[in-house]
């Protein structure tokens, strides 16, 4: 019997070594774990600094894979991810989807705002503007203005810096600022993710960078102000209805970021 019950027991333990997740699950008294993926700027405002307080408040441990909004909702359609970080209008990160994976059925996707962050547009420490109006700003994203000289700046040609292939900034510039348009800057400075439009903005003094305000204020560029700020608005997706535990994440994430300074 002692014989049997070493076997067992060694048994049992290969089983957990070959399962990783199975022994983390039962290192967290079952509770549930969910994949996270998608925005770098949901990343920023929500889950670095919140993650622990939501895994707490919903009961359930999180993964969170920072990367594209567009990359965080094929996640889900490939089964890679539970819910997708978006931070930008779903509609246009759905439009990306489909011309790139055209048989997604985008209709099961739900969408649950969880917070609100401001963009901003950054510019090198060098430059000497600071503010331009809503019209000129227009005009520079539209390709109309293409020359600091002509916004009171250097006579150097204005380079924007954004993601390539779209994000969440670029998104909500085109759907709130320019009512629709698309941007059409010339000869942009295209990058893979958020995080690098800061950094090609503090070592390049032609560059415009589409960024958010968290980040423009901690780093060695400044913001160049409009009349009116723009709004991002965060948000989770799913693929169809949520869990109970799903909404325990999303209800938790919702309460804390209302009270978030």
């Amino acid at each position: 019997m002692h014989r049997f019950r070493i076997v067992f027991l060694l048994a049992a333990a290969l089983t957990l070594a070959a399962h990783p997740a199975r022994a983390q699950s039962a290192g967290t008294a079952g509770a549930p774990t969910f994949i996270v993926q998608g925005s770098t700027t949901f990343t920023h405002r929500v889950m670095e600094p919140y993650q622990s307080a939501i895994e707490k408040a919903a009961g359930v441990k999180l993964t969170v894979v920072p990367s594209k909004s567009s990359l965080g909702l094929l996640a889900l359609f490939e089964k890679r991810g539970d819910f997708a970080m978006i931070s930008g209008p779903l509609d246009n990160e759905t439009g990306e989807l489909k011309s790139s994976h055209p048989t997604l059925d985008v209709r099961r996707l739900k969408i649950f705002e969880v917070a609100n962050t401001r963009m901003a547009f950054a510019v090198n420490k060098d430059n000497p503007v600071n503010t331009v109006s809503d019209d000129k700003m227009r005009q520079i994203l539209l390709g109309a203005i293409t020359n600091w000289r002509d916004v009171g700046g250097p006579d150097r040609p204005i380079r924007i810096v954004m993601v390539r292939g779209g994000g969440g900034v670029q998104a909500s510039i085109e759907e709130e600022f320019l009512h629709g348009k698309k941007i059409a800057a010339l000869n942009p400075i295209l990058v893979q993710i958020s995080s690098q439009v800061i950094k090609v903005t503090e070592q390049l003094p032609d560059a415009l960078g589409l960024s958010q305000l968290s980040i423009v204020t901690k780093s060695a560029a400044h913001e160049l102000k409009t009349e009116h700020p723009i709004v991002q608005r965060l948000a989770l997706v799913t693929l169809d209805d949520p869990t109970p535990a799903m909404l325990r994440v999303i209800d938790a994430a919702r309460k804390i970021m209302a009270d978030a300074p």
